[in-house]
């Protein structure tokens, strides 16, 4: 099975993935801007993810999206994909997961994690391994508004289901919790797809 899991940037997807994997050691995690970035390097000399979307030019960007899904659609067994169904870009949004990507990766299944936005812009602040720029709790909440569309647009593009796991209005009751009950739901679409659920 292929999973694409989304969420707005600082929304956890590494924490959750990291559960996931805890549990399903067997399942491959592909971090999506990774793959774009080792190309980008190689073609642009690209540093970091941040820049990818500020230097290079739209036309090439496309074409660096395209590389990267054909990469992770040729990797087998259980995969899950963390990348964005939207990228803020000067001047609005970008599509993430633009029909010709979505189509190439084939997915089953895409995941989409949303948050009350103070708890994102905490995590933000706690992430000096990132150069994201500075964004309000509206800010944030039109990114997720904007993912939840970007998101049903790549599901008929790939002609696979939707997934939200809304958090917002939800308080944890201990650290990582929402990561945790992501992952719970994850591991358990995996596990029915193998029959063992």
């Amino acid at each position: 099975m292929r999973i694409i899991l989304v969420a707005v940037p600082g929304g956890g997807k590494t924490t959750i993935m990291n559960y996931v994997k805890k549990k399903l050691p067997d399942v491959q995690i592909v971090n999506f801007g990774d793959v774009m970035l080792e190309i980008s390097r190689k073609k642009y000399g690209i540093e970091n993810r941040d820049d990818m979307r500020k230097k290079i030019p739209v036309e090439e960007y496309r074409k660096v999206q395209e590389e990267a899904a054909d990469r992770i659609a040729s990797l087998p067994g259980d995969v899950i994909v963390d990348t964005h169904a939207s990228i803020k870009m000067s001047g609005g949004y970008y599509p993430g997961l633009p029909d010709r990507v979505a189509a190439r990766l084939k997915p089953d299944a895409i995941v989409l994690v949303e948050y009350d936005p103070k708890d994102v812009l905490e995590r933000r602040r706690g992430d000096p391994t990132r150069f994201r720029d500075v964004e309000t709790e509206e800010d944030v909440e039109m990114h997720q508004m904007a993912n939840r569309y970007y998101a049903f647009a790549a599901a008929n593009a790939a002609e696979c289901t939707v997934h939200i796991l809304s958090f917002r209005g939800k308080p944890q009751s201990r650290p990582f919790e929402h990561a945790e009950m992501a992952a719970d739901y994850i591991v358990n679409l995996l596990l029915s797809s193998r029959g063992l659920r």
